[in-house]
């Protein structure tokens, strides 16, 4: 399995007492899934997420990545795992504004210490795989929402991770640079990258293979689907809802 959770559980502090944002999540997910978190505000969809990219611990259960118990392992452990292992897409890009494309998507080769050239290099192919080669060096500034979401989907895969974690990547786009966005996550998930994605929208979970609905703090619903196909959607529209 990539991802398997037993009894996973967050609780938090709140004055005398506790707040329970997760509670008693148990799921398996192997490699090469496109999965959709949905649920309400204060579902614990958000914090799932979170747990499973190591930007936080569990009170209480298990949860292994590949099989690697993520409770094990020391705070500079857990940094080299997500570094290896995990990508990260937001809905609000985390771009640098100053820095152009290819040195945003360098950055987390800068923090593995990888050589100049290396990093040039794998960001150009990065950016060329995402549909950005000829925008290189434009700033977040002279690219549209959604070319901004494609060099941090090109940042999040730069260093070959197993497991891409979008949190409401189309929340910010208008409807067809979102679904550009979904063609392009369903192209990579068919070469080979896993994808968990926390959204509100229906829509978008139409696109996944799987589908985990969240209330209350619980996983409620665990339910496999035939994915709908967004580049051929895409394709359907009328050429002015297509232009760039």
């Amino acid at each position: 399995m990539l991802i398997e959770t037993e009894g996973l559980s967050r609780h938090y502090a709140a004055g005398e007492g506790s707040v329970v944002a997760l509670s008693d999540v148990t799921l398996g997910i192997p490699p090469g899934e496109l999965v959709a978190a949905m649920g309400p505000s204060g579902s614990g969809k958000s914090t799932f997420l979170n747990l499973i990219g190591c930007l936080d611990r569990p009170t209480s259960g298990i949860y292994r990545l590949m099989g690697e118990d993520v409770a094990r392992l020391s705070p500079d452990a857990l940094a080299g795992l997500r570094s290896r292992r995990l990508g990260f897409v937001f809905q609000s890009f985390h771009l640098l504004p100053r820095l152009d494309a290819m040195a945003n998507v360098e950055l987390p080769m800068v923090y593995r210490g990888l050589p100049r050239r290396q990093r040039r290099e794998r960001a150009a192919a990065a950016l060329d795989a995402v549909g950005l080669g000829a925008r290189l060096h434009h700033r977040p500034t002279q690219l549209s929402g959604g070319q901004q979401q494609r060099v941090a989907i090109a940042r999040a895969l730069v260093n070959g991770p197993d497991l891409l974690l979008a949190d409401e990547p189309t929340g910010a786009l208008d409807t067809r640079t979102g679904l550009e966005i979904m063609a392009l996550f369903q192209a990579l998930n068919r070469s080979g990258v896993a994808i968990l994605m926390v959204t509100h929208d229906a829509e978008v979970a139409r696109y996944a293979m799987r589908v985990l609905r969240f209330r209350d703090g619980r996983l409620v619903a665990n339910e496999r689907q035939a994915p709908a196909d967004a580049a051929a959607e895409l394709a359907a529209l009328p050429a002015a809802g297509r232009a760039a």
